[in-house]
């Protein structure tokens, strides 16, 4: 007989839908891929703008319409609770959950500017949580002009973000960012008018403003860190291993060093001894070129005990895509805008690889049945965060790597036009084994997966594959963007059918790796998430929901 109610049916379990139509009475919506799905709230675009930004855009959608529907969204939970907002931006930028901090800026900017009174008095007083160096800072000015001017709230938010900090570490500010984004210290001092408590303060405040390196006067361990960074520059004949000394002595940073000294492995070791930990990642393939990290060396060594230590990337706020970033740039030995070069030395590569999994909070195993499913179709090539050596399909199987480390009980899965084909409108999607392993080492994991041939995105795959197959799944894990369109079924029918005919409460995870606001998982089902791909928090809140 023709079954009629797979086509329409009051009872959603009853009937098949294509996703490239709505499933009727489920509230779902157009997706930016041609597919319907269900449109997320405010709030959690809210988290998804915050951790996964918009630079770059998406496949589908260009970074200047994703940074407005995302901008519109934040309106709305201003609109909605302004303090909240800032509560939220506050969390996610200091614990270090999201890869960049430019979006969290952008949000406290809004809030500034777009807020009632007390979540203009939140915004401004949470300006130096959010805005902890420098650079910060200026991001935070060039955006906070676009929604207000500098009225006397930010002129005290700005001053306070000088005149709170110790001598030694407005020292350290000014003189390691000194300027971004057309913004100096120099401007915003003038602008905000701080008023000095002390005469080092004070000093410091003129130097800053000053257009010239004139030398400063007066006591105090900032003023000496200020006279050193200037004597570098000063002296254009100052011997390397005497320049080295001076680092040491006062605990310089790359910034305050000329580049022609740069070029030397003496200063590039006097710089190690006191680097912060993103700095040493940031500067591995220089440090290599130069020939201070070279195989069975100190400075290697040292490197990896220091990239690979839990507590220290913690306190850091190390994000984990920041160490795979660094990873993939690292072992390739080439840069990407550049044309320098460097032979990788195994030792850091291996330092690296670890200091991905230990950058994540630890995770607590679940020990559930898992299908972590990835998609890898051409959407997904979309880089992460602007970073052009980095997709989202590589950037995801890493992630899929820390759950697939905890919970033993795992099977990798992609969406290609692989081992269990399907035809959707003329296009093969597919579903095939992944041999990838947390044994593997990331950049080797990496490479394999940038090179699988990919066809239509049909995320109803893993529970159709795994009811087909008869295979005990609790939990499917699926790494997408949302914007899909292939298959026959809804994701959501899919694992209804699947659990009613195995017999087995399983679960759906639908991690988004894109900050548009849709998801495949049915917010009225108690048995599906989604959570925020690239979240640092992401596999713990895996593991819990799993348990």
């Amino acid at each position: 007989m023709l079954d009629f109610t797979k086509h329409f049916a009051t009872r959603i379990r009853a009937m098949l839908t294509p996703q490239s139509e709505p499933i009727p009475d489920s509230g779902q919506v157009p997706n930016s891929a041609g597919g319907f799905a269900w449109a997320i709230d405010q709030w959690d675009r809210l988290d998804r703008f915050l951790v996964l930004g918009s630079e770059g855009g998406t496949y589908y959608v260009g970074e200047r319409p994703l940074t407005i529907q995302n901008a519109h969204a934040v309106a709305d939970c201003l609109a909605q609770d302004g303090p909240r907002v800032v509560a939220r931006t506050v969390e996610i930028s200091e614990s270090g959950r999201a890869p960049k901090n430019d979006p969290a800026l952008f949000v406290l900017a809004m809030a500034a500017g777009l807020g009632d009174a007390p979540t203009r008095a939140a915004a401004l007083d949470a300006l130096p949580r959010v805005a902890r160096t420098g650079t910060h800072l200026f991001h935070w000015l060039q955006y906070v002009r676009g929604f207000r001017g500098w009225g006397r709230g930010v002129r005290r938010a700005v001053a306070g973000w000088y005149t709170q900090k110790p001598p030694r570490e407005l020292a350290y500010q000014l003189l390691k960012y000194p300027s971004r984004d057309g913004w100096s210290h120099r401007d915003a001092l003038r602008l905000a008018h701080p008023r000095p408590a002390t005469d080092e303060q004070r000093a410091l405040f003129a130097r800053a403003a000053s257009r010239t390196r004139e030398p400063v006067q007066g006591e105090g361990e900032a003023l000496a860190l200020v006279r050193a960074a200037d004597a570098l520059h000063l002296d254009a004949e100052m011997e390397p291993r005497r320049a080295a000394d001076v680092i040491r002595e006062n605990r310089l940073t790359r910034e305050m060093v000329p580049t022609h000294l740069l070029a030397h492995p003496v200063v590039w070791e006097a710089l190690l001894e006191g680097m912060p930990l993103t700095a040493l990642i940031r500067n591995l393939a220089t440090m290599t070129r130069v020939g201070l990290v070279a195989p069975g060396s100190t400075a290697s060594r040292r490197v990896a005990e220091r990239v690979a230590d839990a507590d220290a990337l913690r306190r850091a706020r190390v994000h984990p895509v920041q160490v795979l970033s660094a990873l993939r740039t690292y072992a390739s030995g080439q840069g990407v805008r550049g044309s320098g070069t460097w032979q990788p030395v195994a030792a850091v590569v291996d330092a690296l690889d670890a200091a991905f999994y230990l950058a994540f909070a630890a995770v607590q195993p679940a020990r559930r049945r898992m299908m972590l499913a990835l998609d890898v179709s051409g959407s997904m090539g979309a880089s992460v965060l602007g970073m052009q050596h980095l997709t989202c399909r590589e950037a995801s199987a890493a992630m899929a790597l820390v759950t697939a480390a905890t919970e033993p009980e795992h099977f990798f899965t992609a969406f290609t036009a692989g081992s269990y084909p399907s035809q959707w409108a003329g296009m093969t999607s597919g579903l095939s084994p992944l041999s990838i392993s947390p044994r593997q080492r990331l950049d080797d994991v990496v490479r394999s997966i940038s090179g699988i041939p990919f066809g239509g995105t049909d995320c109803a795959l893993p529970m159709l594959e795994a009811q087909k197959n008869r295979w005990p799944v609790d939990v499917f894990v699926v790494y997408t963007d949302n914007e899909t369109w292939a298959g026959s079924i809804h994701p959501a029918q899919a694992l209804r059918q699947y659990r009613e005919r195995m017999g087995i409460a399983a679960k759906l995870v639908v991690v988004a790796m894109a900050s548009n606001g849709f998801s495949i998982a049915d917010p009225e089902d108690a048995g599906m998430l989604d959570v925020v791909g690239f979240d640092a928090a992401a596999p713990q809140l895996i593991a819990d929901f799993a348990r």
